[in-house]
């Protein structure tokens, strides 16, 4: 699988940073905080490219995956449950010595970035599946993820493996949510038919450590998706 990326350099004092963002920007992909859980929007292009990211994260432990999500139009379906807010999402390996306070203070930071092709070493929607398979099976991973909200942003820290092995749930979403939605042409209620879910569960995790991640499928959205959306500092 071959993904375009920005990548992008801030620095911090003394410390210099890696920032990986999607190149072009996803625009039909959004993250909202419904409170108790937190839910993710995305067509096919968005849930591959971001499962794409995901497993990159695993291979990328001295960079920070951006996502700039917020800004982005919503779905034209009504949304899981109550709240608005958009968030950014950002990834990192746990090992980097990286405080989640100081995002808001990197990205404003960013230089222009240069944009570059990075190929992932495991390709194929079939193989990717079959992983998460395997990891779903699987009763004796403690790996889990930490997550932290600061400037309206999600950041989600794990290790490689944990990375590696929840890509599956973008790819599920990517594969099976069009087809999903053809398969019930026939439905009149349009919100119902539309949308294919899967969950990135916070199984693990200490109490208050993470909450659940919802992904849907959605292939209607309001027309502003076909405007570049600025990323937000």
């Amino acid at each position: 699988m071959k993904l375009r990326i920005t990548v992008h350099q801030a620095r911090l004092g003394s410390q210099e940073f890696i920032v990986i963002r999607p190149a072009p920007r996803l625009l039909r992909a959004v993250l909202i905080d419904h409170d108790r859980h937190l839910g993710a929007y995305l067509d096919e292009e968005a849930a591959e490219h971001i499962g794409g990211l995901w497993t990159l994260a695993a291979t990328s432990p001295r960079s920070l995956i951006h996502l700039p999500l917020r800004g982005n139009p919503n779905p034209t379906r009504e949304l899981d449950g109550p709240g608005t807010r958009q968030l950014d999402l950002v990834l990192h390996h746990r090992s980097l010595p990286f405080a989640p306070s100081h995002w808001q203070e990197v990205r404003g930071r960013l230089d222009p970035g240069r944009v570059q092709t990075v190929t992932l070493a495991s390709s194929g929607a079939a193989t990717s599946l079959a992983m998460g398979r395997r990891a779903r099976r699987s009763r004796e991973s403690t790996d889990h993820f930490h997550q932290h909200l600061h400037a309206e942003t999600l950041l989600m820290s794990g290790n490689a493996k944990t990375f590696r092995e929840s890509a599956h749930h973008f790819l599920d979403v990517a594969h099976r949510g069009p087809e999903h939605a053809a398969d019930r042409t026939d439905r009149t209620d349009l919100a119902d038919r539309r949308h294919f879910r899967t969950a990135l569960r916070p199984e693990g995790a200490a109490p208050g450590r993470a909450r659940e991640m919802r992904l849907e499928y959605c292939d209607a959205w309001e027309p502003s998706g076909d405007r570049q959306a600025p990323c937000r500092s």
